[in-house]
């Protein structure tokens, strides 16, 4: 009876240390690079795959964005993405399938064909789903061009 207790008691230890596994903060990463090159490459089904369901997107400017009307934006061509680039990039785990990204960057892009460079600095949150890392959350502010 002692050993059926132990070896339970080591399978519920086991268990929870499985379910508080830290984040692969490099599965992010990659989650984080599929994002970018489907929207550089106006990729909807791709997108859609990378994209929570719940996106909130607050641009820099403002304007707020669904994860509908954020695809739409992309795939119809007003808003064009011609790169996004990193200066830094920071990641933390703030609870059990939730990771923050931080950091600063460039993004040069067309909003009904008028060219646009942003550099920003900004918030982006990443929810595993079905054990799949999705782009929830995007908050960012501008900064003055380097050099300006």
């Amino acid at each position: 009876m002692k050993a059926a207790l132990a070896l339970l008691a080591a399978l519920a230890l086991g268990g929870l240390l499985l379910a508080a596994a830290p984040a692969d903060f490099e599965a992010v990463r990659r989650a984080d690079q599929a994002r970018i090159s489907a929207t550089i490459a106006a990729d909807k089904a791709a997108l859609e795959a990378v994209i929570s369901p719940q996106l909130s997107y607050a641009h820099s400017s403002g304007k707020h964005d669904t994860r509908d009307s954020y695809i739409a934006s992309i795939v119809g061509g007003h808003t064009k993405y011609f790169s996004i680039a990193y200066e830094s990039l920071d990641f933390s785990e703030a609870a059990d399938g939730i990771v923050l990204m931080t950091g600063r960057c460039l993004i040069k892009s067309s909003n009904d064909g008028k060219d646009v460079n942003n550099y920003l600095s900004f918030l982006a949150v990443w929810r595993r789903e079905a054990g799949v890392w999705r782009f929830l959350a995007w908050q960012s502010n501008h900064l003055p061009l380097p050099g300006k």
